[in-house]
């Protein structure tokens, strides 16, 4: 888990995961094949949402475009309340 954003309105937190091991997989195997995605959390609204896959692969492009562009903290958040928007799950201290 890598912390990638944090300002006073998001968090965005990469997330890597490697399947377990079974009997059967070889470690040189189950080390490149990994899976995750990013977190997304909305601070104001109390929200996060998990995204992976097509979606994650098109938020990175996104974001990595922004950084190339030297954009300010306002841009990166206005890019990120596209996302939260889709934010369902509350977010819960425990």
């Amino acid at each position: 888990m890598h912390m990638l954003y944090n300002s006073d309105s998001y968090a965005v937190v990469q997330i890597d995961m490697l399947p377990a091991l079974g009997a059967s997989a070889s470690v040189g195997t189950a080390q490149s094949l990994t899976r995750g995605g990013y977190e997304i959390v909305d601070k104001h609204a109390r929200k996060e949402l998990f995204i992976e896959g097509a979606l994650a692969e098109s938020f990175k492009e996104g974001v990595d475009a922004l950084i190339e562009a030297a954009q300010s903290v306002e841009d990166f958040d206005a890019y990120l309340e596209r996302f939260a928007g889709m934010a369902q799950q509350p977010v819960v201290m425990h």
